[in-house]
């Protein structure tokens, strides 16, 4: 089973989705964010999805649990990249990510949990 790469980037932890997302790889992933959360006392976290194509109901929910697990050991979440397809696809399965925070890319995400972005202002 693959594992999905957890980067510490000051106090907020990047999450970046490359592979196909399988329930096991889902699962491992909430286990291994929640225990990243807790070693490093992270204040955000940031899921890029741009890599995904597909979802379906059961990583959709992950996601949205995945986020509250997150709130509930005090860091933010925001999923960033998210594909046109993908948004449709959770809207017409009825899920929303109540109490998550979406942006278009990694740097618009970044800023809303107040994160620097070195370079952002065209300098």
């Amino acid at each position: 089973m693959d594992r999905v790469p957890i980067l510490k980037i000051g106090a907020v932890l990047l999450v970046s989705i490359q592979i196909d997302l399988e329930d096991q790889t889902v699962l491992a992933l909430q286990e291994d964010l929640a225990d990243r959360i807790t070693r490093t006392g992270a204040r955000g976290v940031i899921i890029d999805i741009t890599a995904v194509d597909v979802v379906d109901s059961f990583i959709g929910r992950m996601f949205a649990t995945i986020a509250a697990m997150s709130r509930l050991m005090d860091a933010e979440t925001v999923v960033v990249g998210m594909r046109p397809a993908v948004a449709i696809t959770l809207v017409e399965l009825g899920l929303s990510l109540g109490g998550v925070r979406t942006a278009l890319d990694l740097e618009k995400g970044m800023r809303l949990l107040g994160v620097a972005v070195p370079g952002a202002d065209g300098r």
